[in-house]
């Protein structure tokens, strides 16, 4: 992030909320990362930005897919209306469902799903590769898949799934993840027959409205298509440059930043003309009072 002044309020894409000052601590008191209104992370915020730009490209969506569901992204992916919204899980816990099953035996026939949702899935599973074959399979013709895992770029992913709980923990971060992925995911995208757009917060909105939205600007997601349905073989696109879009909303939030500055400068100044109408006979009052209240009147002008 630059040195511009952070905005004091938070935008909740998910439930629509403002937030005064920050957002809540999330898992390991991570800052800034949970709505206190409907409790969605980072990840889940930024699903709702990308299903609103999606939904141009994937409407109608007939069957939708939503693999190990939370409330908040069922929530969200609700606004593409689906005719079928899959809630899919293996069922090692009670969250509910409408389809147990394994990632890497999807009960689902090939070509069926128009979007597909895995986020934080795949470092839970022995054989990703076969959960990523699976996805590729089921994945319609123009059908999309959103994926999203822990990945550390620079390494190679260390993954073991035989190794022991405190040793998951120390390696992969939770005690039932089996890896943490490097620079060949994207290689493990391409094997299973995906062809994949990678995209960020950052990339997508601009920085500024990742700080208004409690965004991790480079938290990437993955756009997915299965390779089989695309024709000439379209190679991989990483990183999309950033766009009018991105460049417009930067503009608006900086502008409102400035804003914002100039009404606490304001603000400030009009607190110590009072005090020193305070302090100050009868006789100059008036004088100071008609300076307070240019100023107030200037104040209420920033806010409108």
């Amino acid at each position: 992030m630059d040195d511009f002044p952070a905005v004091p309020r938070r935008f909740c894409p998910v439930c629509g909320q403002w937030t005064a000052d920050t957002f809540r601590n999330g898992p390991g008191a991570r800052p800034d990362a949970r709505c206190p209104h409907c409790k969605s992370l980072e990840r889940q915020r930024f699903l709702a930005v990308l299903t609103s730009c999606l939904m141009p490209a994937v409407e109608p969506v007939g069957t939708l897919l939503e693999i190990a569901p939370a409330p908040c992204t069922t929530q969200v992916l609700h606004e593409l209306a689906p005719l079928r919204h899959i809630r899919m899980d293996i069922g090692y816990d009670g969250r509910g469902v409408d389809l147990l099953g394994s990632v890497t035996d999807i009960p689902l026939a090939d070509g069926s799903v128009d979007v597909l949702v895995c986020y934080h899935v795949l470092e839970h599973v022995p054989d990703d590769a076969a959960a990523l074959r699976e996805v590729a399979r089921v994945l319609a013709p123009g059908g999309v898949g959103l994926v999203q895992v822990p990945i550390k770029f620079g390494i190679a992913t260390d993954e073991d799934p035989t190794a022991p709980v405190e040793e998951r923990v120390r390696r992969f971060g939770q005690a039932d993840h089996v890896r943490y992925y490097g620079d060949d995911f994207e290689d493990r995208l391409v094997d299973a027959g995906l062809v994949f757009t990678r995209v960020s917060p950052r990339s997508l909105v601009g920085e500024r409205v990742c700080r208004v939205l409690g965004l991790i600007p480079d938290e990437w997601v993955w756009v997915v298509h299965s390779a089989a349905h695309v024709d000439g073989g379209v190679a991989p696109l990483v990183v999309p440059p950033p766009t009018g879009l991105t460049r417009a909303l930067d503009a608006v939030v900086e502008a409102w930043s400035a804003d914002l500055v100039r009404l606490s400068h304001a603000k400030r100044r009009a607190r110590r003309l009072r005090t020193e109408l305070d302090t100050q006979p009868r006789t100059l009052r008036t004088k100071l009072g008609q300076r307070v209240r240019s100023h107030v009147h200037g104040r209420r002008h920033l806010s409108a």
